[in-house]
């Protein structure tokens, strides 16, 4: 039978292999990252790279921490859970902050895109549900009933947040291999092949959440 630990090792590969592909990607075809340059591409490409692996990686195995870990040590498992989504959102950040600096520096408008509108949302909600969680669940935590009732809500509403963060990286994806023309080229392969990698990575940490574990 198939358990959600044996899908999480999945995942872990998934992670490694997307992290790859970006790294390859931004440093061997995009010229690198940098938060100052006077190369502004730099500073762009830090956002794609924060953003990928910081904020949607990284929060997909904060969701999935007590499915991949054997043994049932809650209080730590929920220390984990917290401390990644807290890498997740700082990271997030800091890749918001990252792409209005770029478009600053260049005189761009923000705000026009269906990606941004998405983009803010998601790193808005995912905020507030990190604070609703560490008060609810952590410190100085609700009563039993009350964190009974929330927690499917707290689920549910993680893989909402989730998920529209991984569509809103693809549709990123999207607007920059549509603005630098790459059509067929080894560039584009590795593009397409990330926004196919994160969809499966969406896909089976979804799939680890419902499948039992064992």
């Amino acid at each position: 039978m198939v358990g959600s630990f044996h899908v999480s090792i999945l995942v872990h590969l998934l992670f490694i292999a997307i992290t790859t592909l970006v790294l390859v990607w931004l440093l061997h075809f995009r010229e690198g990252v940098a938060f100052n340059s006077s190369n502004k591409a730099k500073i762009f490409n830090l956002h794609p790279l924060l953003m990928t692996i910081g904020f949607v990686l990284v929060s997909g195995e904060a969701i999935m921490i007590y499915k991949s870990v054997p043994g049932k040590q809650q209080r730590s498992l929920k220390v984990v859970h917290l401390l990644l989504h807290l890498i997740a959102l700082a990271t997030g950040i800091l890749g918001i902050v990252t792409i209005f600096k770029f478009k600053k520096e260049l005189s761009l408008p923000n705000m026009y895109t269906l990606h941004s509108w998405l983009g803010i949302s998601a790193i808005c909600s995912f905020g507030f549900q990190y604070i609703l969680g560490f008060f609810t669940f952590l410190f100085p935590g609700a009563e039993m009933y009350t964190r009974a009732s929330v927690l499917p809500w707290h689920r549910f509403i993680g893989m909402v947040i989730f998920l529209l963060a991984v569509g809103t990286a693809q549709l990123g994806l999207v607007e920059y291999f549509g603005f630098l023309g790459l059509f067929r080229s080894q560039e584009a392969l590795i593009v397409n092949f990330t926004g196919l990698l994160l969809f499966l990575f969406a896909v089976f940490v979804a799939l680890s959440r419902v499948l039992p574990t064992y």
